[in-house]
């Protein structure tokens, strides 16, 4: 299936029903008054997040939605029937902003999360309603009110714990095949990723992340060069940053510049994004023998001045990914554990 992350929609809430301008009629009441019934409102458009969903390629072929009107009211004080509201799926992780003002309207983050985003159209009041001591046969009513219509940009952003980083080829999508059940195409050349993929790392029983790995960028990427920096803003959510690094490049550029051009093109992108924790993992230790691994995997470092955590790992033969695996579980349990005490001092200092 196609990965689609952006899409643009046009929503419609439905128009609320016209009150109703009657008079009863009947042998026994022939001066039986008004009777007219007010409207029903119209259908609200909600955005409700689905877990089953994993791209916003359904809206490349619907692109236009409406609620249902409001029936109109009609004598005997009978009241129109209200629409149904719509609900449109969209994945987790949807942002929704307004196209006509840019407003971000929230971000559907958990699953059956609902977000309203066009209101109903308000019923008519019917003539029954101006009935009074001095208006014993009014003639007036009211119309319905049209329902909000909006455009709508729906951008999605993964949900992933850890995103992968890297110049095409360096092994990202290996080592998400060696630590998870996902299985994106791996081949000898580069671009093989041409779109993210998410695979759940499960440590344990009962303790696990989400991996991203998304297509590999290369120098210009910030200007538009290549794959990668059209879906850099999948790695905005994470909390972990892994820059793989092949220490022997196929095409036998320097790993040190490379890595240097990556961290550039991140800079430019978005300084948020650079600013994440990020570690290094240097991939590929089989190409080489041991000792002449050791020691390029120690230039590397001291060529970059490498001041956070490092890994050595050969993906292909998943030798030190579980120890990697089992280093990113405990941070991300600190991480989530700190969350949870900050918002808990938060909650109390509100309360007090």
């Amino acid at each position: 299936m196609k990965f689609i992350d952006e899409s643009t929609i046009k929503i419609k809430a439905g128009k609320g029903g016209n009150g109703s301008a009657s008079f009863l009629r009947a042998k026994n009441l022939p001066k039986g008054g008004p009777d007219g019934g007010d409207g029903g409102d119209g259908g609200s458009v909600y955005l409700q997040a689905n877990d089953q969903i994993n791209t916003l390629i359904d809206f490349r072929y619907q692109t236009s939605y409406k609620a249902e009107d409001g029936e109109q009211g009609r004598g005997g004080n009978c009241t129109g029937k209200s629409g149904g509201d719509l609900y449109i799926d969209v994945p987790l992780g949807t942002v929704v902003k307004d196209q006509e003002t840019d407003e971000v309207m929230g971000d559907l983050t958990k699953n059956s999360q609902t977000l309203l985003v066009a209101k109903c159209g308000f019923h008519g009041l019917g003539n029954l309603r101006y009935k009074s001591s001095t208006n014993r046969a009014p003639r007036q009513f009211t119309k319905g009110t049209l329902g909000e219509a909006r455009t709508l940009n729906l951008e999605l952003k993964l949900l992933a714990d850890v995103g992968l980083l890297g110049m095409p080829n360096a092994g990202k999508s290996t080592l998400i095949r060696a630590v998870s059940a996902a299985k994106p195409k791996v081949a000898d050349y580069p671009f093989t990723t041409l779109f993210p993929n998410l695979g759940v790392v499960r440590v344990d029983a009962n303790r696990s992340f989400v991996m991203a790995d998304i297509p590999g960028l290369i120098e210009g990427a910030a200007d538009g060069a290549g794959l990668g920096i059209q879906f850099l803003k999948h790695l905005a959510r994470t909390r972990i940053l892994l820059h793989i690094v092949d220490i022997v490049p196929f095409d036998g550029s320097d790993p040190v510049e490379t890595a240097i051009q990556i961290v550039g093109e991140l800079k430019k992108y978005s300084a948020e994004l650079a600013s994440q924790p990020r570690w290094l993992v240097l991939n590929k230790l089989d190409l080489l023998p041991a000792d002449e691994a050791e020691a390029k995997c120690q230039q590397i470092t001291k060529d970059l001045d490498w001041q956070g955590p490092i890994f050595k790992v050969s993906a292909i033969k998943s030798d030190g990914t579980q120890a990697l695996s089992y280093a990113i579980m405990e941070y991300l349990e600190k991480v989530k554990k700190a969350d949870k005490k900050t918002s808990a001092d938060a909650d109390n200092e509100t309360e007090t």
